[in-house]
């Protein structure tokens, strides 16, 4: 029974030091704050949008400065060994003419349903065929791209860690392929960032192979396995706290690749009324997440849901997000 009772106090002891490092107290305000979107062409028209339009209206009428932008497989390579790349060309070239800085995600899963967009004709490949097409893929992206000076860095696939979404496998020395890869072609030596899940992750695997460490900040959502919303307790500091022990031990910095400024609903977006839309997100959400951004220490964040906010604007005729939004960047 002693034994027992100092093994209880010690786990108690270490559970103590652990919510006071990570869930007491307040982060340094960062001087400058910079704000950016994503951006998906496919969820642009999953929602019913015209994704050119939408993409335009966030730089100009939203007048973002920085992108990530969401390449999807399946849209760049409808036929094996045929790539297509006129679109994405387009979403570069109206970024450049606009002075707009991107962050190109690239590889099988690069983020929004089902998160690896792997092309029809590549399904029925076993994983090593998959995986020497999706390094034929990613040659021939950062090749055509790497002379683009707004292209700021590669995002090498997103949270590729992390079991979420319709993917065959993971497989961590890929991954470690993968960034080898795209630094031995990129002349400029642009940095490769991998992406973590800001919740469920130590965020050590992206930090130990990736240049800089992405990671998200979700607030509210429909979680599957118990089928119900939960809202994430986690104060700011927690991110803050766990970004300095990721530049303590592999001097990485670290930012939020992912600000939830959307809903996450039981359904897909598209199918998601909006009553159950605002059970987590709507306008006092959203300006929430936002001054929990900024209390969060990071200096970097890239919204979650620029698409819907279009959408609610020009669908819902609601557009309160949207010129809410138009405040960060003046």
């Amino acid at each position: 029974m002693p034994y027992i009772i100092s093994v209880l106090t010690i786990i108690i002891i270490i559970l103590a030091v652990f919510a006071g490092y990570f869930l007491i107290g307040q982060a340094p305000k960062s001087a400058e704050i910079i704000w950016g979107v994503n951006f998906s062409q496919k969820h642009a028209t999953d929602l019913g949008l015209d994704w050119q339009k939408t993409y335009l209206a966030l730089l100009d009428d939203l007048k973002v400065k920085n992108v990530k932008l969401l390449t999807h497989w399946d849209l760049l390579e409808p036929t094996v060994s045929q790539y297509n790349f006129d679109d994405l060309d387009w979403q570069v070239r109206m970024a450049k003419e606009r002075g707009v800085n991107i962050i190109l995600v690239i590889g099988m899963k690069t983020g929004r349903w089902p998160e690896c967009h792997i092309p029809s004709w590549a399904k029925g490949l076993d994983k090593k065929e998959q995986q020497a097409n999706i390094v034929a893929l990613l040659r021939a992206t950062v090749s055509r791209y790497q002379k683009n000076d707004n292209i700021k860095a590669w995002q090498v696939e997103n949270e590729p860690f992390f079991p979420f979404g319709h993917c065959p496998w993971t497989d961590k020395n890929f991954v470690k392929l993968e960034v080898a890869l795209v630094k031995s072609l990129d002349q400029q030596k642009r940095p490769v960032i991998l992406s973590e899940s800001g919740e469920g992750s130590a965020w050590f695997s992206a930090a130990k192979l990736g240049d800089k460490v992405a990671v998200t900040i979700y607030r509210k959502s429909w979680f599957t396995p118990l089928g119900m919303y939960i809202h994430y307790p986690l104060p700011p500091i927690f991110y803050w706290r766990k970004a300095q022990l990721i530049k303590t031990f592999f001097n990485k910095d670290v930012f939020c690749g992912e600000l939830q400024a959307e809903p996450w609903c039981p359904n897909q977006l598209y199918n998601c009324s909006s009553e159950e839309q605002a059970k987590t997100m709507d306008l006092a959400k959203f300006k929430n997440n936002i001054g929990f951004a900024k209390r969060a220490g990071l200096k970097e964040f890239y919204f979650w849901g620029a698409e819907w906010w279009y959408w609610l604007k020009e669908k819902q005729n609601n557009p309160q997000i949207w010129q809410e939004a138009k405040r960060l960047w003046p």
